[in-house]
C-alpha cells in the first residue's frame, strides 16, 4: 500500500478507505471489529513515535466505531469531554492523512476544535463541560424542531466527579430534550479516580443481582426496534424494569429523571452497536454505562501503569519501551518535582502544612507527599471549586493547606478564590503549576492569566520563582506564621535552570531563606536600557543579555519576584535611572507585570519608553515552549531585539531634537 504523503504511517485496509464516519457505514457488522483493531493499531504508530495522549484514545475505540456507525454524525452532535480519547473520532473524521502533525506547531490540535473539523462539534481541554453543551445543543435542536437529531456526551467517570457535571445532569433531568449521556467507566481520570462516587460505580458493576435484571432488561430493549410507534410504550416498560430490578443504591441516575441503562462491555464493538441503535428510539434523557479500559488493545499499556500509559512520550511499540532522551550535560529538575520534595521538607517541621489537589497529584508531584503522609495530602477528584473552599475550611481551623492547582485550572475556581479565601483573608497558599505558554495541550492548558486574574483581588500576594531556589523560599516564606491572607506562587511547566552540583546533591536544595515580601532584586547593572522580569523568563532574559554583549549592548535586568505587592522601591531606582525600560512576563501582557508597572509609571508621573513583552491578546496555539515564546516575542532572540529596538526609538528620538 502506498505510503500517506508526508506522514510515512501506513493505515489498514479497511482505514485506508474511511475518509468520513459516511465510509465507515458501508462497513458490514462483521467488519466492524477488524476497523477497531485497524484504529488502534493506527493510534499506536503514530502515538509511538509522536507523542501524545494514548491510553484514553485506545480505551474508546470500539466506542468510537460504534458512535460514528449508528448516529448521523455531523447533523448528529457527539461532544467529547476533555478529548484526550478524541484521537480515533479525528482519524475517522477526515484527518487521518494529518494526524502525524498532532499537538505539533502549525498542525491540528490534541483536542476536539470548532475551527478544525465541522465533526468537533464543542471545543474541550477542561472535563466535565459536555453534558452541559449537549443538554445545550438538544434544547436548541428542540427549539428549532429538529426532533430526530441526535445528542451525544461522552463522559468520562473521573470527569464526572465534577460539579459541572451534575448540574448539566441535574438540568437535562427536566428538560426532556432528546440526549444520551455515554459514561466511559474506566475507573481512572490521569491518575486512578477517588470518592464516593468511584465506589457507587463499583458497586453497580460488581453486583451479581444487577447483572442478573441487566438480561432481562436488554431483552426488552432488543425488541424496541421492531414496534415502530410503539417504540415509548416499550421504553416505558423497561424504565419500570430498570426501577423494580436494579439494585437499591443504582437510583442516583434515576433520581435525576435519566433513563439508565447498562453496564455494558465497552470492548464489543457489535453489542455497542446494537444497544446504541436501540437507544436511539428512546425519548428523553438517558444514560449509557460503559465498562472500559484505558490502554485496552496494547499489552504493554493494559498490564502497566495507567498513569504512565496516559501520555508516555515516544516508546517502542514492539517491546513497550518508553524512549527516554538521556542528556549528555546533568538536568535541572522539573519545577513540580521541586514542589513536591520540598512541601514535604517544610510539612516535616511545620504540622499545620496540607497538600491538595483537584485529581493531579502526579501531574503536580502532590503524590511525593500522598505517599510520605496520607494523612495530611489530599487528591479531591475533578473538583477545582472544591478543593479551594475544601482549603479554605482547612485554614479557618488554623492548618496551612497548599492548594496546588494548574494555572488555567485555576479559572474555574475564581470565584471560590475571591469569595470564600480572599474576602475572609484566609491563609491558602495557591501553587499554580502550568503557569504561562504550556506547550503541546495548547490554549485550553497555557496558563496566561494568572497574573493578571490574580493581581487584582484584594488581599491576594502574587509571586513568581525566577528558579527553583526561589520557589522553595516562596514556599517557606509563605508558610511562615507572620505571613497571613492568601498567598500565590505561579511556576512553569517543565525543567528549572539550577542543575546538580559535581558532587551530586541538588543544586537547587539549598537552606531555606525567608523573601521580604513584595521585593525584586537586581540580578544585573547595566546601561541605556532596564529590563524588568518576573518568573521563569528571567532566565531568557539572561540568555538575551548574553547576545546582546556581541553587540556591545548592556541592559542592567531586574527579577521582581511580586507582581502584588510590587517592589515600588526598586522601580523608583528603575525609573530614576532608565529611561528606556523593557518588561518581560509569560502571561497575558493585558493587566500583567507591564501594566503594573505602566500603572505605577503613571501614578508617580514617570515619563519613558517602556515595551511590554508577554502573551498578546488573542489564545496562543499548540507547539513547543520555545517556538511559542519566540511567536509571542520574548524568546531570547526576541527580546534581545527588543533592546535594539528601543535604543533606535531613543536615536530617532536624539536625531529629532538636533534637527
Amino acid at each position: 500500500m502506498e505510503i500517506l504523503k508526508g506522514s510515512g504511517f501506513i493505515p489498514g485496509e479497511l482505514l485506508a478507505k474511511i475518509n468520513s464516519p459516511e465510509d465507515l457505514k458501508k462497513l458490514n457488522e462483521n467488519q466492524l471489529e477488524q476497523i477497531c483493531s485497524e484504529l488502534r493499531q493506527y493510534i499506536i504508530d503514530l502515538v509511538s513515535v509522536k507523542g501524545g495522549h494514548f491510553g484514553a484514545s485506545l480505551g474508546v475505540v470500539e466506542l468510537t466505531v460504534a458512535l460514528h456507525y449508528i448516529f448521523n454524525t455531523p447533523d448528529d452532535q457527539l461532544v467529547w469531554d476533555v478529548g484526550h480519547q478524541a484521537y480515533g473520532h479525528k482519524i475517522l473524521t477526515g484527518r487521518r492523512d494529518i494526524f502525524h502533525t498532532n499537538r505539533i506547531y502549525k498542525g491540528i490540535s490534541g483536542f476536539p476544535k470548532r475551527s478544525e473539523s465541522i465533526y468537533d462539534t464543542f471545543g474541550v481541554g477542561h472535563s466535565s463541560t459536555s453534558i452541559s453543551a449537549a443538554l445545550g445543543m438538544a434544547v436548541a435542536s428542540k427549539y428549532k424542531n429538529l426532533k430526530n437529531r441526535q445528542h451525544i456526551a461522552v463522559i468520562g467517570d473521573g470527569a464526572m466527579t465534577a460539579g459541572l457535571a451534575f448540574e448539566g445532569l441535574n438540568h437535562a433531568g427536566v428538560e426532556n430534550a432528546n440526549l444520551l449521556v455515554v459514561l466511559n467507566d474506566n475507573c481512572m481520570s490521569i491518575d486512578p479516580n477517588v470518592g464516593a462516587l468511584k465506589e457507587y460505580l463499583t458497586d453497580i458493576t460488581t453486583s451479581h443481582t444487577y447483572n442478573k435484571a441487566k438480561d432481562k432488561i436488554w431483552e426488552l430493549l432488543g425488541k424496541i426496534s421492531k414496534f415502530g410507534p410503539n417504540a415509548q410504550e416499550i421504553a416505558s416498560k423497561v424504565e419500570n424494569a430498570v426501577k423494580t430490578s436494579l439494585l437499591k443504591q443504582s437510583n442516583l441516575f434515576e433520581s435525576l429523571k435519566f433513563r439508565y441503562f447498562g453496564p455494558v462491555d465497552g470492548h464489543d464493538v457489535v453489542r455497542l452497536t446494537k444497544v446504541l441503535a436501540d437507544l436511539k428510539d428512546i425519548p428523553g434523557p438517558k444514560l449509557l454505562h460503559v465498562l472500559t479500559k484505558k490502554g485496552k488493545g496494547y499489552k504493554f499499556s493494559e498490564e502497566g501503569n495507567e498513569t504512565v500509559w496516559h501520555s508516555p512520550g515516544l516508546f517502542n511499540k514492539i517491546t513497550g519501551e518508553i524512549i527516554k532522551v538521556v542528556p549528555k550535560t546533568p538536568q535541572a529538575p522539573k519545577y513540580q518535582d521541586v514542589f513536591g520534595h520540598t512541601i514535604v521538607e517544610l510539612a516535616e517541621k511545620n504540622p499545620k502544612i496540607t497538600g491538595i489537589t483537584p485529581a493531579m497529584p502526579s501531574g503536580c508531584s502532590l503524590n511525593i507527599m500522598m505517599k510520605a503522609m496520607p494523612d495530611r495530602a489530599f487528591d479531591v477528584g475533578i473538583a477545582e471549586q472544591h478543593a479551594v473552599t475544601f482549603s479554605a475550611g482547612l485554614a479557618t481551623q488554623g492548618l496551612v493547606p497548599f492548594c496546588n492547582i494548574y494555572s488555567s485550572f485555576m479559572q474555574r475556581a475564581y470565584d471560590q478564590v475571591l469569595h470564600d479565601v480572599a474576602l475572609q483573608n484566609l491563609k491558602v497558599i495557591f501553587c499554580l503549576d502550568r503557569g504561562g505558554l504550556a506547550g503541546a495541550d495548547g490554549p485550553t492548558h497555557h496558563g496566561a492569566f494568572d497574573l493578571a486574574y490574580f493581581r487584582c483581588i484584594p488581599n491576594m500576594i502574587v509571586s513568581a520563582p525566577m528558579n527553583e531556589e526561589e520557589l522553595r523560599n516562596l514556599m517557606y516564606t509563605a508558610q511562615l506564621d507572620e505571613v497571613q491572607g492568601p498567598f500565590s506562587i505561579r511556576y512553569p511547566r517543565g525543567n528549572g535552570v539550577m542543575v546538580n552540583l559535581p558532587t551530586g546533591q541538588a543544586g537547587w536544595k539549598t537552606p531555606f531563606s525567608k523573601i521580604e515580601i513584595g521585593t525584586g532584586r537586581k540580578i544585573k547593572d547595566g546601561k541605556k536600557v532596564a529590563i524588568l522580569s518576573i518568573g521563569h523568563p528571567g532566565n531568557l532574559v539572561t540568555k538575551a543579555i548574553e547576545q546582546l554583549k556581541e553587540k556591545n549592548l548592556d541592559p542592567a535586568h531586574y527579577d521582581m519576584r511580586f507582581v502584588k505587592p510590587i517592589d515600588e522601591n526598586l522601580l523608583h531606582e528603575v525609573f530614576n535611572k532608565f529611561d528606556k525600560v523593557i518588561t518581560v512576563e509569560d502571561g497575558c501582557i493585558m493587566g500583567g507585570m507591564g501594566s503594573a508597572v505602566l500603572e505605577f509609571m503613571a501614578d508617580h508621573q514617570y515619563k519613558a519608553d517602556l515595551i511590554r513583552l508577554g502573551i498578546p491578546d488573542k489564545f496562543i496555539e499548540h507547539g513547543e515552549q520555545s517556538e511559542l515564546y519566540e511567536e509571542c516575542g520574548f524568546s531570547p532572540s526576541k527580546i534581545a531585539d527588543s533592546v535594539i529596538e528601543i535604543l533606535e526609538v531613543k536615536k530617532e528620538k536624539v536625531s529629532k531634537k538636533q534637527a
